[in-house]
């Protein structure tokens, strides 16, 4: 009875072990890549409750340290990859820029619009109506007024 307690008892171990060693790979790993470290992601990434990586002192400082360190990082990007003042301040008044000149084209396109449409409106107002047609050869339905020949 006492060698299946001891067999027990090291396979308890051995999955300790095997689940110790793959919290700190994922730790490693997010740590690396430079993705924000939590308790939350860790536990998620590596299979194991948040609770289990609480009891675990090696793991509880090494996540806070790693916490505390990319909380204090001004962002995830390089400083060299990182948009400067000046280049964002460009980049603003070019925006503005190509805003007042749409503005601009499309109040041009929408006063040439109006002019067309009124030209039209005019023409259909002012133009004579057309005598009917002598020589239509459906009399009856599209001119029933003119005499037929």
């Amino acid at each position: 009875m006492a060698d299946r307690v001891e067999r027990l008892r090291e396979a308890a171990q051995a999955r300790h072990e095997v689940t110790l060693r793959r919290a700190q790979s994922v730790l490693q790993r997010m740590a690396q890549r430079g993705d924000p470290v939590t308790f939350n992601q860790v536990a998620e990434t590596a299979g194991v409750s948040r609770s289990w990586l609480y009891r675990q002192p090696t793991l509880r400082r090494e996540i806070d340290r790693l916490r505390d360190a990319s909380a204090t990082r001004p962002g995830t990007l390089p400083s060299a990859e990182r948009a400067s003042t000046d280049s964002l301040r460009q980049q603003l008044h070019t925006y503005r820029e190509e805003i007042t000149r749409l503005r601009g084209e499309n109040h041009e396109l929408r006063e040439q619009l109006a002019r067309h449409l009124g030209a039209a409106r005019a023409a259909a107002v002012t133009r004579p109506s057309l005598p009917p047609s002598t020589t239509c050869r459906q009399q009856e339905t599209c001119c029933p007024t003119t005499e037929t020949v």
